[in-house]
């Protein structure tokens, strides 16, 4: 009865500690939930700047609320001289050329295809299950296309891939059209092309992974786990142009030639190069942007959570724009000097970019 007494008040003072340990971990998980459907207003999401980033203004009112959490669908959006086209929600919405405030106009949408992309015509809606839609400039009406090519493709390539083996498809990654109209369909393992407007397929044993494909002057290039590479017949054969031993990441047109970013898989960086001679030699430049071996340390050590990275690159009127994990710089002279430009404070995971002309967008990348 003794040892009963002394260890009674021990076991309730444990029980009493416990109960506001769990409390206490219980109460700061309630608060940015019950904070984040309270609110309406959706603001630092996307970012617009018509001075080459010396200011910036918020649009993001008017986008749905869940834009809020998630940010905006990298393939999901498109930028032209009509001004910004993001595909969210139920809808597409629109950000007029000439509007530097959140002034969005919103069309419902027929589907559930959440990429959309420029055609020589209109828009293009596509989804990884290779289902297409076609918006043609002057119209309201979003028309099947391409709907014979899951049929064909499976029948000219059955490697055994993940989609493949669960739903006998091809996984659709990218869809592009050509200044002559040759459409090229990206999938997880092979490039697929139509010069026939998708009567008939044939498939490309050229790159892999989630290919970007960009044109200039006839000549295309696309990223590939491989690098580089590029085509200068309409897409009907392609050479690995640049490469740094892993994927290329991103690649983009610039006056005069093509920029593109690449990883290296030794030391761990991307990297930026300029082609100006239609991507055939390639200059490797803004190394000033890349990770240092002590930042490389320092994230390895736990000391910094993400080493510098760039991550994308645009064109705005003469400058050179990168968004990196540690902010948004440019060049006036094609990536030699560099200096970083002020951006309101906001959480991100680094930032993704998108111009027309002389407008530039900035969204903050909200990882997965």
């Amino acid at each position: 009865m003794k040892k009963l007494f002394v260890f009674a008040p021990a076991i309730l003072l444990v029980v009493f500690l416990l109960n506001s340990f769990v409390l206490t971990e219980r109460e700061p998980k309630k608060k940015p939930v019950k904070k984040e459907v309270k609110s309406s207003v959706v603001s630092n999401v996307i970012f617009r700047s018509d001075d080459g980033g010396q200011t910036w203004t918020d649009i993001s009112a008017g986008l749905p609320e869940g834009t809020q959490r998630t940010g905006l669908p990298a393939n999901g959006l498109l930028a032209n001289e009509g001004g910004l086209y993001i595909r969210t929600g139920n809808g597409i919405y629109h950000n007029g050329s000439n509007a530097a405030t959140s002034n969005w106009t919103k069309e419902n949408f027929p589907g559930n295809q959440r990429n959309i992309t420029l055609g020589n015509n209109g828009i293009l809606a596509y989804d990884l299950w290779g289902k297409f839609l076609k918006k043609a400039n002057g119209t309201n009406n979003w028309s099947p296309m391409y709907t014979d090519f899951q049929k064909q493709a499976v029948r000219i390539d059955s490697t055994m891939d993940w989609m493949y083996k669960n739903y006998k498809m091809k996984e659709v990654r990218t869809a592009f059209e050509t200044a002559k109209g040759t459409v090229l369909i990206g999938s997880s393992n092979s490039l697929f092309r139509s010069a026939n407007a998708g009567k008939t397929w044939q498939q490309l044993h050229v790159g892999n992974g989630r290919m970007q494909l960009v044109e200039s002057d006839g000549v295309l290039l696309t990223t590939s786990k491989d690098g580089i590479f590029r085509s200068a017949d309409d897409g009907q054969n392609w050479e690995r142009v640049v490469t740094e031993g892993g994927l290329g990441v991103a690649v983009e047109r610039i006056d005069g030639g093509f920029a593109a970013i690449l990883n290296n898989p030794i030391n761990e960086t991307n990297s930026l190069h300029i082609s100006m001679d239609n991507g055939k030699t390639w200059s490797n430049t803004g190394k000033d942007l890349q990770a240092s071996w002590v930042d490389l340390m320092m994230t390895k050590m736990g000391i910094i959570k993400y080493a510098p990275a760039i991550i994308s690159v645009k064109q705005t009127g003469k400058y050179l724009v990168c968004g990196c994990t540690n902010g948004i710089f440019r060049s006036t002279d094609m990536g030699k000097t560099w200096e970083k430009l002020s951006l309101p404070a906001v959480e991100n995971m680094g930032f993704n970019l998108t111009a027309s002309g002389d407008v530039i967008y900035v969204m903050p990348n909200k990882g997965c």
